[in-house]
């Protein structure tokens, strides 16, 4: 299985503001910046069309699809929660927390797909659940070491662990399962998505380990990163909030690898640490302050890679 790919989907957003139904466990939602909606909006959309020039110059192969005006889905430029694509021609749908977040699954994605040539042969939906009040948000609740068979997921109200067991046994991954808390007014809160707080790549992994408060659950998820021969670049809690973990290597131009990720996650590094990401891929940065401010989210919850195998010639 590869980790990296050249291929990734981005959802253009209309109506980008903060999203009040996810405000209330992703703690990185800041409170209304006093912008008008058309001016977040607008500013999202800049962001977003910067963030895709860099890396279609990088000659990764963006495929940009518009988001709809109706339903109103504020989040939608974050489609890594909801959808997934594998190399084993599998589709997969999650559940998702946020009521106004599961209209934005469209069926029209999968003829996209197809339309630029990718095979499509199964579709696996976990979206169900949602009627049981379980969650399972796709590659922000699970952070997939593709190469190794490792799906690892930081346990919360939006990453159910019985449900992540079962994505495991349907994709013959092993879990790597633990609990890992932020500091929310003096209070440790659990983290709302595990890709917040790590990001796994072919042969280095990002993580904040001290997001991890029992000792034991932290060595695990240590030594498993460690047995599969990752360099692991240790970040602090001030770094998770700056989206430092909330980055993606990705294939460009002749197979050569890039790291992608916002300003503030790259400012947030330091310059120890940027020497050894850039051993493992050129960066990619580009100010998603907007995004990040009102969506919480970064550089990789916009990106969904596609792994799946190009239709045959006939």
């Amino acid at each position: 299985m590869r980790q990296t790919t050249n291929t990734i989907v981005m959802i253009r957003p209309v109506a980008f503001r903060r999203n009040e139904q996810t405000a209330v466990n992703n703690y990185y939602q800041k409170s209304e910046s006093g912008l008008l909606p058309a001016s977040v909006n607008a500013k999202a959309q800049a962001e977003f069309d910067r963030l895709v020039l860099k890396l279609e110059e990088a000659g990764v192969n963006v495929i940009v699809v518009d988001d709809t005006a109706t339903p109103d889905t504020p989040d939608s430029i974050f489609p890594n929660n909801w959808i997934s694509f594998h190399e084993s021609a599998e589709v997969t749908l999650y559940p998702m927390f946020a009521e106004n977040r599961r209209m934005e699954r469209r069926d029209d994605l999968l003829d996209i797909l197809e339309e630029n040539g990718f095979y499509i042969e199964q579709l696996v939906d976990y979206s169900a659940a949602e009627n049981d009040n379980v969650f399972l948000e796709g590659t922000g609740s699970l952070v997939l070491d593709r190469e190794n068979g490792k799906a690892y997921c930081a346990v919360s109200p939006r990453s159910d662990e019985e449900l992540m067991i079962e994505f495991c046994e349907d994709f013959e991954m092993d879990p790597v399962i633990f609990d890992a808390f932020q500091t929310v007014n003096g209070e440790r809160k659990p983290i709302y998505h595990t890709n917040v707080m790590m990001s796994v790549g072919e042969k280095f992994a990002v993580i904040c380990a001290d997001s991890i408060d029992d000792a034991k659950e932290r060595k695990m998820v240590l030594d498993c990163l460690r047995s599969d021969g990752k360099e692991i670049v240790l970040i602090t809690e001030e770094q998770v909030n700056c989206f430092a973990a909330n980055i993606l290597q990705v294939r460009g131009d002749d197979d050569k690898r890039f790291i992608v990720m916002s300003e503030s996650a790259f400012k947030s590094f330091t310059p120890v640490q940027l020497k050894v990401l850039e051993k493992h891929g050129e960066i990619i940065n580009s100010d998603l302050t907007t995004i990040e401010t009102h969506g919480g989210g970064s550089a990789r919850c916009m990106m969904v890679e596609v792994f799946l195998p190009l239709q045959e010639e006939e």
